[in-house]
């Protein structure tokens, strides 16, 4: 590895073309100043759910300290990655990066605690699934514009946030494997009945792209948080081959390095090594493929842009080490037992009495009718998974006499 990826000024042929977007479900006269996918990006930029994220948890809750990252930090370094793997193999780094800033909008507060109890909540109503939340978001949640609600954005945009980790139907018709055990999400049902997103196939090489940068970003920022919090140290994750020869090399170049530098250079390694190869392995795929326009990409019968076999068990082995020794520390799973109880306490309350919640929410309730208890426990779903980490207290205590500390 090691050419010169990072500085491509063309577009390739299979890269999603603004000028050739299927449109918009509300149509819309073109901008005079910008692509229809920089319209996307800004959108989602200037979105509430947006600005949430920075008071949404990735695996610390904000108490823990200032410098580890939340949904919105983390959010922002996958744009940066994903951007540079579009510009690279000629990708229109824009759409790219509204993929990017937009895959973690539908996060519940509490990071992955919070999605898997809503999603218990959830279950006899369809359950929970984030990545439909966020489809929820940005076609009816939003109410910004006048003329629509949601974000209203181009159907590109929308296939990615929905098809970024692949197809999620089968040629049969049937649901792709990780939906073999449940359903469909219901939000998304509901949407392509009346807007197609080609559910079936795989999405553009820049949604694929997006979606390896949030891989890319978990685990070496999860390393980085790792180490800063001392929930492990580097005799550690010496235990991951790859790891270990990364601190060699730096304890070659940099002798007796103090501690914040030497995680520093781990982790700008490790994220150089997974771009590069990201980058020469989909180069291969590219060129193996012969794909020459977008509708090839998405026709194919696997991803355009992955990983090499070498990389992908790199990637495997260092999310088992982060699985045993960050997400499941003492440390960790108690704040996730606290921060679970008080997403179990809030859905039965607000389901029970609506009005509890602000009152467009209640009056939205009223609308529905005490008969229509999936619409009800829905918008329950979608107050509570729209809320930030501090909001969440702050409504359990203003409901309860008890709340847990997230400590």
């Amino acid at each position: 590895m090691g050419g010169n990826f990072a500085f491509s000024p063309w577009r390739a042929a299979y890269a999603a073309d603004p000028a050739a977007s299927r449109g918009r479900l509300f149509a819309e006269p073109p901008a005079p100043t910008r692509s229809e996918f920089q319209r996307d990006r800004d959108r989602i930029l200037h979105s509430t759910a947006f600005r949430r994220l920075a008071h949404k948890t990735q695996v610390f809750v904000p108490y823990e300290g200032d410098h580890y990252r939340t949904r919105l930090t983390h959010t922002i370094e996958v744009s940066q990655i994903a951007r540079a793997i579009a510009r690279a193999l000629g990708l229109d780094d824009d759409l790219a990066e509204a993929l990017a800033l937009g895959h973690d909008l539908g996060h519940t507060p509490f990071g992955h605690t919070g999605e898997d109890v809503l999603d218990e909540m959830m279950k006899p109503y369809g359950g929970f699934d984030h990545n439909a939340q966020a489809l929820r978001l940005v076609t009816k949640l939003e109410h910004r514009y006048a003329a629509f609600d949601g974000l209203n954005l181009t159907w590109e945009t929308l296939e990615g946030l929905v098809k970024h980790n692949g197809p999620l139907l089968q040629a049969d018709g049937s649901p792709a494997p990780r939906y073999r055990a449940r359903v469909l999400p219901i939000a998304v049902i509901e949407y392509a009945a009346v807007h197609d997103l080609g559910l079936g196939s795989f999405a553009s090489a820049e949604a694929q792209a997006a979606a390896l940068s949030d891989d890319i970003a978990y685990n070496a920022h999860d390393i980085d948080d790792g180490l800063r919090a001392g929930l492990f140290d580097f005799v550690e994750i010496a235990q991951v081959d790859f790891l270990r020869d990364l601190l060699c090399e730096i304890e070659s170049l940099h002798p007796r390095l103090e501690r914040p530098r030497r995680i520093h250079e781990l982790v700008r390694r490790v994220i150089a090594h997974f771009i590069e190869d990201a980058i020469a392995e989909s180069q291969c795929r590219l060129e193996a493929t012969g794909v020459a326009s977008v509708e090839a990409v998405r026709a194919q019968r696997g991803p355009v842009i992955g990983f090499s076999v070498t990389t992908e068990g790199i990637d495997k082995s260092i999310k088992r080490f982060l699985f045993q020794n960050m997400y499941r520390h003492p440390r960790i799973s108690g704040i996730r037992v606290a921060a679970a109880q008080v997403i179990r306490d809030l859905f039965p309350a607000f389901l029970q009495n609506p009005d509890l919640m602000p009152m467009e929410w209640g009056e939205a309730a009223r609308k529905l009718g005490v008969s229509n208890e999936a619409r009800l426990a829905r918008l329950v779903c979608d107050y509570i998974a729209g809320m930030t980490d501090r909001y969440a207290l702050a409504e359990h205590e203003r409901l309860f006499d008890a709340t847990p500390e997230l400590r």
